[in-house]
């Protein structure tokens, strides 16, 4: 497996992660993640519609936690072929939980058996086997539309750029 060298740091530490380097144009990757109820997803359940794929190390972190809770919010006001989805290596049952003190209505998925999804997405972090705060969109095509890694684990993605890129391919 490809392994990406100082891509992604935490306070300032450097972390490998492990995958491709997805870019804008490829083909969006299958991956296999659960749901809250153990039910497998991949890529082909969302045929059809535009993506937003919003990855976080941990729902259990200040910051995941404020980027969940802001394509929540979002996510009403995007064109009804455009699904937001949470993906991170907790548990479904803490992505259960979270999503509900927090009243989240977004699918939150859980990569934690395989990391199907950070292996194929490049963003399976080896030191810590959590995913790289990240954003995708895939469109109605299969195509990557929007990439981006966050280069410092504890800081916000580019919020704004998703959801237009979102918009703009929905």
């Amino acid at each position: 497996m490809q392994e990406r060298k100082g891509v992604q740091t935490f306070k300032g530490g450097p972390l490998t992660l492990l995958g491709p380097e997805i870019k804008v144009g490829d083909t969006a990757p299958d991956f296999k993640v659960l749901t809250g109820s153990l039910q497998e997803k991949t890529l082909a359940d969302y045929k059809g519609k535009t993506l937003l794929l919003s990855v976080a190390p941990s729902l259990d972190t200040g910051v995941c936690a404020e980027q969940t809770r802001r394509f929540n919010k979002e996510a009403a006001n995007l064109p009804a072929n455009v699904e937001v989805l949470t993906i991170s290596a907790d548990l479904p049952f803490a992505q259960g939980r979270f999503c509900t003190a927090e009243n989240i209505k977004i699918a939150t998925l859980s990569d934690h058996r395989e990391m199907s999804f950070g292996n194929a997405y490049g963003t399976h972090i080896k030191e810590l086997r959590l995913e790289a705060r990240s954003l995708f969109v895939v469109g109605k095509d299969g195509k990557i539309k929007h990439v981006e890694y966050v280069k410092e684990m504890t800081t916000h993605p580019d919020y704004d750029k998703a959801l237009a890129a979102a918009k703009a391919n929905a």
